[in-house]
This record gives structure tokens, C-alpha cells and sequence, in this order.
């Protein structure tokens, strides 16, 4: 059956659908199965990899949540062989109104994501940057949170909140959430608070900090205007190795053999 990541800061700006991307697409190019939804309605991990969603709007997480499709009949193949995405829609900020009658609706996605579950290695899902209902069932369907932090010491204020939602959902509808680990994003070593932050994270967060720090990298942030992963659009960028670093650890954090 696969695994289920989240990645999720309620802080915008710090990189989240970057990782979501480019994590997906390096398990993918390491031959694994990857599904990647795509639950934030601004959809931009939608149109990262070359996807309108109103090209389709029949077909998005939005049906799914609302119980008009089944979840294997939005999925779509992207450029990558193994790669598998579920897109967004701005439809799906209506999902929360809709949902808030149903019995059960923390777990709407998890339920929704049985059928297919064991079809993939991983599935990733970008979390929108916010803490409603969408967010707390991705945290509900998930098994881990992989959490981007932007190296500044106001990102790392703002991370409370997401740990307390954490936490809650651990409380209450997901025992079994885990916290996968902090990644550092848009990281600078030239920047004397990179550095610290960076040290600070590890210091209080210990081994949850991935080694893999995601460089400041030109080339990561033209790639979604192409619509394509660093991986397809400029593999030999520190962007790229980067995000194949980090695809490495969260296999050897599951115990898989590279």
C-alpha cells in the first residue's frame, strides 16, 4: 500500500508546491509509482505540470471531494512515466461549504483514496497554505508531513499553528500521523541567518531536519512557467540534484534500498 505524504505550511511563500513538484517527479524518475494531488484551489501544481484545469473541470479533486467521481477517474498522466496527478480547481473553495454537513468529512479524501491506494508507492499531496477543512483531510488521509520552511526567523514563528494542527489531527481523527521532516527551502549559505535558522532548526528538531537543503536556484523558479519539473527542465541545475537528494532520503527514511 502506499505512502501518503502531505506537504503542508500554512505559510505561503515558502516553497511548498516547489517541493510537492519535484519531490514527485524525482521518485518517479527513481522507478517509483507516484500519484501527486493537487488540494490547493489556487491549482498551481496543477499548472506546474503543464495542466489547465479548465480544460477539464469535470475531472479535479473538487468532484472527488464532493462524491461526483470516483478518484480514479481524474487522474492524469504526466510527462513522466510513473507519474500520476489528480488536479485542482479554484471550484475546490467551495468544497469546505459543501463538506461541512457530511458525517465523516475529515476523512472524505482518505476514504476516497482507498480504492486506488496500492497502485502507488507514494502519493504526495500539496496542501493548500491554509488550515480548513481541505487541509485537515490531506493531514487525515496522510501517514507523514513533510514541512518546507523558508530559512527566515519569521518562518519559523509562524510554524506553531501547523504544529498544533498537527497535532490535533493526531489527537483525534489520525493517530498514526507522523511528521516525515523539515526541509529547508530557498537556501542561501552566503546569508548569515540562512545559517542560523538552518542550525536552529536542527538543533530543536534534531533528526526530523532533512540533510537535503533546497538551494536558491533561478532555474527552480522558471521551470513551473514552462509547466514542467527542474528534472525535465534543467536536470544538471542544483535545483534538480537537489530535489533528487531529497527523493533519496525519503526512500532511506522508509527503509528502501537506492
Amino acid at each position: 500500500m502506499g505512502k501518503v505524504i502531505a506537504i503542508a505550511n500554512q505559510k505561503g511563500g515558502v516553497g511548498k508546491t516547489t517541493t510537492a513538484i519535484n519531490l514527485a517527479a524525482s521518485l518517479a524518475v527513481l522507478e517509483k509509482k507516484v500519484l501527486i494531488i493537487d488540494a490547493d484551489p489556487q491549482a498551481n501544481t496543477t499548472s506546474g505540470l503543464n495542466f489547465s484545469p479548465d480544460n477539464d473541470q469535470q475531472r479535479t479533486l473538487y468532484e472527488v471531494m464532493i462524491g461526483r467521481i470516483g478518484i480514479a477517474d481524474a487522474l492524469i498522466q504526466t510527462e513522466i512515466a510513473g507519474l500520476h496527478m489528480i488536479p485542482s480547481h479554484i471550484n475546490l473553495v467551495g468544497a469546505e461549504i459543501e463538506m461541512l454537513e457530511e458525517e465523516g468529512r475529515e476523512s472524505l479524501l482518505k476514504e476516497a483514496l482507498a480504492p486506488i491506494r496500492g497502485d502507488y508507492d507514494y502519493i504526495i499531496i500539496d496542501c493548500s497554505p491554509s488550515l480548513g477543512l481541505i487541509t485537515v483531510n490531506t493531514l487525515t488521509a496522510a501517514d507523514s508531513v513533510i514541512i518546507p520552511v523558508q530559512p527566515e526567523f519569521f518562518a519559523l514563528e509562524g510554524l506553531g499553528k501547523l504544529l498544533q494542527t498537527i497535532r490535533l489531527v493526531q489527537g483525534g481523527v489520525n493517530p498514526g500521523l507522523t511528521i516525515e521532516g523539515f526541509v529547508v527551502t530557498m537556501f542561501d549559505g552566503r546569508t548569515r541567518v540562512h545559517t542560523q535558522v538552518l542550525a536552529e532548526l536542527r538543533e530543536h528538531f534534531r533528526e526530523l531536519v532533512f540533510d537535503t537543503v533546497i538551494q536558491r536556484n533561478i532555474r527552480l523558479s522558471e521551470a513551473p512557467s514552462h509547466g514542467k519539473p527542474i528534472i525535465l527542465y534543467d536536470i544538471m541545475c542544483n535545483g534538480s540534484t537537489n530535489y533528487l537528494n531529497l527523493a533519496r532520503e525519503v526512500l532511506e527514511h522508509n527503509g528502501e534500498k537506492l
